[in-house]
């Protein structure tokens, strides 16, 4: 499988990225997961629009999902008419919830554009193997892990601690977990994870390697890596938009 970091910024835009999308490969296939603000455009740079397998948002706020509104309009509006129907993995409401956003009709809302699904434990997508688990965030939250190739990538959405995330991030060949606390700070509970807890997660799970991202414009890259390292000894990087990491 192939990982590329579409947005890496935490909670709104960075001035280098946009907000949470990844897109991730395998054998000709492709998924999205996270739609944040700003990221519709910068999946340009490394695919067509038209040539996703399916969005998979692991929760409604809208540094997650809210370009689904304009990846309605390029599906709904291109000069050769509408593209297939595509599938969107989502908490529930997912459906009506974004066409609240883009001011549309609940029916028939994005449903000609979209084929909205609420999150199942595993769903098969091409060679995708997609499970979830929901997580510690104030919102319905999953955590994504994704399957292919017999490797496999977990991403921890926006979550606060909690062992579901190792339980679903056991023995993975890469975590993408967010970073968005710093340790030391008087952090709300249940709402993000700081870099080191990230680094604990990574650690209890053993995975492969660990990429932190919903890295928040206010901190600082050096301090978020060197909170990590002490607690986790494995391959360590911060996302950067652009990045790929290739899991085989």
């Amino acid at each position: 499988m192939k990982l590329t970091v579409v947005g890496s910024s935490g909670s709104f835009p960075g001035p280098d990225s946009p907000a949470s999308c990844y897109l991730v490969e395998h054998d000709g296939h492709r998924v999205l997961l996270d739609l944040g603000n700003g990221a519709l455009g910068a999946v340009q740079r490394y695919t067509s629009l038209y040539e996703i397998d399916a969005v998979i948002l692991s929760h409604l706020h809208v540094d997650h999902c809210i370009d689904v509104c304009s990846y309605y309009v390029a599906r709904r509006y291109r000069p050769e008419g509408p593209a297939p129907l595509l599938p969107v993995l989502g908490p529930t409401g997912t459906g009506p919830r974004l066409a609240r956003a883009y001011d549309l009709p609940h029916e028939p809302g994005m449903t000609g554009e979209f084929d909205f699904r609420d999150h199942q434990p595993v769903t098969e997508i091409g060679p995708f193997r997609i499970s979830t688990t929901r997580v510690a965030h104030p919102v319905e939250t999953y955590a994504i892990r994704v399957e292919a190739g017999g490797h496999s990538i977990v991403y921890s959405a926006d979550t606060g601690p909690t062992p579901a995330l190792v339980d679903l991030a056991r023995g993975a060949d890469l975590a993408l977990f967010e970073a968005s606390f710093m340790d030391g700070n008087d952090n709300p509970p249940g709402l993000h994870l700081t870099a080191g807890e990230s680094a604990e997660h990574a650690a209890r799970a053993g995975v492969g390697e660990l990429v932190l991202t919903h890295l928040v414009a206010w901190n600082t890259n050096d301090v978020i890596r060197e909170q990590a390292s002490s607690r986790y000894d494995g391959a360590l990087s911060l996302a950067q938009s652009g990045d790929h990491y290739r899991v085989s």
